[in-house]
């Protein structure tokens, strides 16, 4: 089964990279859900995480890389190592070549474009070296900032899959953006 590439380097942009998850983002993540007591909500989770889980989801990561099941990168602004956000590539079908790909912004960084690089990054990393041929985001219909983020980072809009997830209990729609290999426009 194919693996994530290691990144020696991380992901650059103008304002953002992206990096591998690590130990010290834990703080920041924790500061983040405190910020935004919905945002535990929006990832789908049934509460906030506490540090002792993200602890063990980032020594996890190098395990889920390796086999290829997920990667966690977390989102800086250029010329810092704080994390600001996180994006990770889950879900992932190798047969297919298809990941689903998840992302919050610290409330403090929201709407400044961040996020719209920090997809465009990632998903170019993933079509483009990791050799996924479609990644793909299921946000709810009404998260106006994600369906803004995504659409700008060129993700195309396939429409509302209806009751698609159960969350706390009750079925939600889920709207469905997609980014394909050939919707790369070489640089």
């Amino acid at each position: 089964m194919p693996s994530f590439p290691h990144l020696g380097e991380p992901l650059g942009g103008p304002a953002v990279q992206l990096r591998l998850a690590a130990e010290r983002d834990i703080p920041e993540i924790l500061i983040a859900h405190q910020d935004d007591p919905e945002l535990y909500r929006r990832l789908g989770q049934r509460r906030p995480p506490s540090g002792a889980e993200l602890g063990r989801r980032i020594d996890e990561g190098p395990a889920d890389r390796a086999a290829g099941t997920a990667v966690w990168l977390t989102i800086v602004a250029a010329g810092s190592d704080d994390c600001i956000g996180q994006l990770d590539a889950r879900g992932v079908d190798w047969d297919h070549g298809r990941a689903d790909l998840g992302m919050w912004m610290a409330p403090a960084q929201r709407g400044r474009g961040l996020g719209t690089q920090a997809l465009r990054l990632t998903a170019h990393w993933l079509l483009e070296k990791c050799g996924l041929e479609r990644v793909q985001l299921l946000t709810d219909p009404d998260n106006v900032p994600m369906l803004r983020a995504s659409r700008a980072a060129g993700f195309a809009d396939e429409g509302v899959l209806r009751s698609f997830l159960r969350e706390h209990g009750r079925r939600v729609d889920v709207t469905v953006l997609s980014l394909v290999t050939a919707d790369l426009v070489p640089q």
